[in-house]
């Protein structure tokens, strides 16, 4: 078989096959994480960054390959999520440039698109590192480039470009020593070879295949998290909801008495499409689940039953849950029509908006306290997308923006939300929690904008970020042979102690990270522990050296029991 150019058919089909891919592969993805630590999320953050851009792909109205490709890395960069799906975004940023006033592709422009999809994904990184997606969409981007010099065949393209990516996915631990010592291909540059292997089995005509997976709970949960985590705030007004029932199904595929068709993921998926948003559905051969913010509960529970019986069935009204929502939050806040006037007077827009992104209501009320104006709520396991760091910077109404990551793989995303918000915005690159609370020290609202995030990265440094967390999976690593379900230390990404005791765990941090200069140890607990268990840590730091001052706060924070900063 010969083809010899894609249409606006098969492009949409090579879109969704690659949305649908990693979909079912974001948990194996996930597993990749360096770090046996709860929180490898490149998976998840790939998928839900390319559901973001096969929608805006599919809703496009129009049959020029080229501006369906522009479509797609418009949804790509909006929803961007983590460094990976940022790049990803990137890929096809330069992709579509190169074809925008393409109707339909020849072997030759396909192979350009890869060619400037590379080039674009390295420039959007300020220190590209061999060994990580880059290699990977570099090396399959230079094989398609080859084959187009000797075929005018699509199909020959396409497959020297998946089968490189492949060869070079394999090399990734020869590029990058701690892969090899894990024992791990780079996660991003897998999450790019499920797509190129997509579009590869769409154009061939092939049914992609499972990979090992089966699909379970807990990805579905993340999924799920990751698409609500903007979603309920006290400030939304109920009325404001445009989807207001949150409908989640399973379908036993071809069992039951009302089955009327063969099970087809694009059929089944385009469908539900059309009756709401917030759309995952993750499937095998056997199950299908569903998660979807509808007005229509009915007609999704009725298409599922058209291709099986129904294993469950949930339907949330969140119109009623976010009605709950504010008239808690009344109820708390009562306050006097005095304190209402002096409330009122000090919502008013700042000049500037300070964002931070924190996962945990501890941790937005202390960047608060700090001067933070707002709080996006997000970080590990939860990376927010390029579109809900845009929302917060003009939903401000302020005049300039400051956002802080607190987490370096939200840093791209926040880029990319400064270059397409209305206002001017800068980005102060803190890697963790404790990095944006000093960060806040140095700002000045006199200032100039440029003047405050020069001031607040040098603060950066003068702090030593403690995380405490448990292992995932047994691995060896910085030299520690780590157990699943013990506790670890990390010091600004570095393991410094394992141990099956939390408490042992975060006192030996602590003094990993104590010097003769430090003076201020600051715990900041969170949601897999307690206040009592804090207290005893305090006591046991203060107990090592008389002059440090000790300060402890409930975070809230999932993921890690404790967060550790030394000054």
């Amino acid at each position: 078989m010969k083809v010899t150019e894609i249409t606006n058919l098969e492009f949409g089909k090579m879109v969704q096959a690659a949305s649908q891919k990693l979909n079912q592969n974001a948990d194996f993805i996930n597993s990749l994480n360096v770090f046996p630590v709860p929180d490898g999320d490149t998976g998840t953050n790939m998928s839900l960054s390319l559901q973001s851009g096969a929608k805006y792909e599919r809703d496009a109205d129009t049959t020029a390959v080229g501006a369906l490709a522009t479509a797609l890395a418009k949804g790509l960069l909006m929803g961007a999520r983590g460094n990976s799906g940022v790049i990803l975004s990137q890929i096809f940023r330069g992709f579509s440039r190169k074809l925008a006033d393409k109707q339909t592709l020849t072997a030759q422009d396909l192979a350009d698109g890869f060619a400037a999809g590379a080039e674009t994904a390295y420039k959007a990184v300020m220190k590209p590192t061999e060994g990580t997606i880059l290699t990977v969409v570099r090396e399959g981007a230079q094989a398609g480039l080859n084959a187009a010099k000797d075929s005018d065949d699509v199909l020959a393209v396409i497959d020297a470009v998946y089968t490189a990516a492949k060869e070079a996915l394999a090399t990734t631990p020869d590029l990058l020593p701690v892969l090899k010592q894990v024992g791990v291909v780079d996660s991003g540059g897998q999450g790019l070879t499920f797509v190129l292997e997509a579009f590869d089995d769409s154009l061939n005509g092939r049914v992609a295949e499972t990979q090992d997976y089966q699909p379970d709970d807990a990805e579905m949960d993340e999924m799920i998290d990751a698409t609500h985590h903007q979603s309920v705030q006290g400030k939304l007004d109920p009325n404001s909801i445009k989807y207001g029932y949150c409908t989640e199904i399973m379908v036993r595929i071809g069992r039951g008495k009302q089955v009327d068709h063969k099970f087809d993921y694009d059929t089944f998926y385009n469908y539900l499409a059309d009756l709401g948003d917030s759309l995952l559905v993750v499937n095998d051969d056997e199950i299908v689940k569903v998660h979807v913010h509808t007005e229509h509960p009915g007609k999704v529970i009725a298409w599922g039953q058209e291709f099986g019986d129904l294993a469950k069935v949930k339907v949330d009204n969140m119109r009623m849950q976010q009605e709950t929502i504010i008239e808690h939050d009344e109820e708390e806040n009562a306050e006097t029509p005095v304190e209402k006037a002096e409330a009122k007077a000090q919502q008013q827009p700042a000049d500037t908006a300070i964002i931070a992104i924190a996962a945990g209501d501890g941790l937005a009320t202390l960047f608060k306290s700090l001067g933070v104006t707002h709080v996006v709520n997000g970080g590990q396991t939860m990376n927010p997308s390029t579109q809900d760091i845009v929302d917060a910077i003009n939903d401000s109404q302020a005049k300039r923006a400051i956002v802080l990551p607190n987490n370096k793989n939200i840093f791209l995303a926040a880029e990319q939300a400064a270059e397409v918000a209305d206002i001017p915005t800068v980005i102060v690159h803190a890697k963790t929690v404790s990095q944006g609370m000093t960060a806040m020290l140095g700002y000045n609202p006199d200032a100039k904008l440029e003047e405050n995030q020069e001031a607040m990265e040098d603060n950066l440094d003068t702090v030593k970020s403690g995380q405490v967390t448990h292992a995932i999976r047994d691995t060896q690593l910085d030299g520690f042979d780590i157990k699943e379900g013990n506790y670890m230390g990390i010091v600004d990404g570095t393991i410094k102690v394992t141990d099956a005791d939390l408490l042992q765990t975060a006192v030996a941090t602590v003094k990993a990270m104590l010097d003769d200069d430090s003076e201020i140890v600051t715990i900041i607990y969170g949601a897999d522990t307690t206040a009592e268990v804090a207290d005893q840590l305090q006591q046991q730091v203060a107990a090592l050296d008389a002059d440090l001052e000790t300060e402890v706060h409930e975070g809230d924070q999932p993921v890690y029991p404790f967060l550790i900063s030394v000054e």
